[in-house]
């Protein structure tokens, strides 16, 4: 081997070497949190009115969420600071599946749930297809604080509603269309990440797997 081939060859391992340990070092440095939003929290983490945000609960910084929950909804808060994550996570084109366990104020027959299939039509246009289905109230299940006002003689009743868009208010306003408001809202899992037995306020980390 010439003094050039040897300098290339390390030259080589050095470049191999150095680009495991990034690779290693940037998994090691991403974070991925899985929160459980209680109703009435921000999904923030600062506000300057005082109201409730995640800095309340998440003492990690400079990670953000992927995606949001509106303010009187809960369940699963997806937080990194992964921006590739973030965007795949979020980004429209990517069709990620949520899926979100609702209450709503009435009890709506197949047919109405079947809209949900075809889209229904919002002020901001046409839904892709979602999939609505009757079920048991979760056993998993948490009380709210405080609770959902219910209106006597009218019963309500649990919907799961998987989708795989996230516009602002969507849920609330699907429901509303079809006769049927909605009085609570869970998400419970988003792609491949799961709510699992996390208390309302309670998070932990997890690996992308």
């Amino acid at each position: 081997m010439t003094n050039l081939q040897h300098k290339k060859s390390k030259s080589k391992q050095y470049h191999d070497k150095n680009s495991a340990n990034f690779v290693k070092h940037m998994i090691s440095s991403r974070k991925i949190l899985l929160f459980n939003k209680p109703f009435d929290v921000l999904s923030q983490f600062t506000d300057q009115i005082g109201r409730q945000t995640l800095k309340n609960y998440i003492p990690i910084t400079n990670v953000y969420a992927a995606g949001r929950l509106d303010r009187d909804s809960e369940g699963l808060l997806i937080l990194t600071n992964d921006g590739k994550l973030q965007a795949k996570l979020t980004q429209p084109n990517n069709k990620m599946e949520k899926i979100y366990y609702v209450q709503v104020e009435g009890i709506p027959e197949s047919t109405a749930l079947q809209k949900f299939s075809h889209g229904l039509l919002l002020k901001d246009g046409m839904t892709k297809p979602a999939k609505a289905e009757l079920v048991a109230e979760p056993d998993w299940l948490w009380p709210r604080h405080p609770p959902i006002r219910k209106r006597k003689n009218i019963p309500t009743c649990w919907l799961k509603i998987t989708l795989s868009e996230g516009r602002n208010r969507q849920i609330r306003r699907m429901t509303a269309n079809i006769g049927f408001p909605t009085l609570r809202l869970i998400r419970y899992s988003m792609a491949n990440f799961q709510l699992g037995n996390l208390q309302p306020g309670e998070w932990k980390e997890v690996d992308l797997v």
